[in-house]
């Protein structure tokens, strides 16, 4: 079951919010969590929205004791301009998933984190058993470590935010060409969405040819790019993604 999308940001949540309430309390029997991309929808269409949104998220699952579950697969480690999306709002979920960026993309690692109560309920004790395929095995935990360390002693807003400009004046061309219906930043992400699926081959090939992988798809072109992109990096890959547009 899905619950209405999100208002964009800088729109009122009161509508949404009185939607996602209602629709809890009527199936309230049938549902055991909430699970949530925080702040910005990726595989929902890559829609960013107001941080005031996970505060209604806990509150209802509070009142009807669902649990709470944030998928920062996506989002976590500083993509959106905060170290995790849930800070943004100070709100903290029953469940974290994290991964990708947990070793920063180098090697297949990823996270469940719970609080105490949950855990409890799966295992006794509280100490959740993994399974051995993809095994928290020390190569991947350390390149897990060295990554978030990394990340850290740097000075990784100052970074998003230079990225975010960036990439908010190089893709601003993209409202004026056919076919697009928006153009969207949060963080060190950008999104161009179009009135139509994009061709995912043509568009592929253009931007190969300005120098640029993207990965398309459904109608949206975008970018999460690597933090140690320089500004001329940056400034590239808006243009293939301009290129791919023009493409589709």
């Amino acid at each position: 079951m899905f619950g209405p999308r999100p208002p964009a940001i800088g729109e009122p949540i009161d509508e949404w919010a009185a939607a996602m309430r209602a629709l809890a309390a009527e199936h309230a029997s049938e549902i055991a969590g909430l699970i949530v991309e925080p702040l910005l929808r990726g595989a929902g269409g890559m829609h960013a929205y107001p941080a005031e949104c996970l505060t209604v998220f806990r509150e209802i699952a509070d009142e009807h004791g669902f649990v709470l579950v944030f998928d920062e697969i996506a989002t976590g480690f500083g993509r959106t301009g905060h170290l995790f999306a849930m800070d943004a709002a100070d709100v903290k979920p029953d469940i974290l998933c994290l991964g990708k960026a947990l070793t920063g993309g180098y090697l297949s690692l990823a996270a469940v984190l719970c609080t105490s109560d949950p855990a409890g309920r799966i295992e006794p004790g509280g100490v959740l058993m993994h399974g051995p395929t993809f095994m928290a095995n020390p190569l991947a935990c350390a390149v897990a470590s060295a990554s978030i360390d990394l990340l850290l002693r740097g000075d990784w807003q100052a970074t998003i935010g230079r990225i975010n400009e960036r990439l908010t004046t190089g893709l601003a061309a993209a409202s004026a060409l056919a076919g697009v219906t928006a153009v969207r930043t949060i963080g060190a992400v950008g999104v161009i969405q179009l009135d139509h699926p994009v061709d995912v081959v043509a568009a592929t090939e253009a931007a190969l040819a300005a120098g640029v992988w993207i990965r398309p798809f459904r109608d949206l072109i975008y970018t999460m790019p690597p933090y140690i992109c320089s500004d001329d990096e940056i400034d590239s890959i808006c243009a293939a993604m301009l290129r791919a547009v023009e493409a589709s």
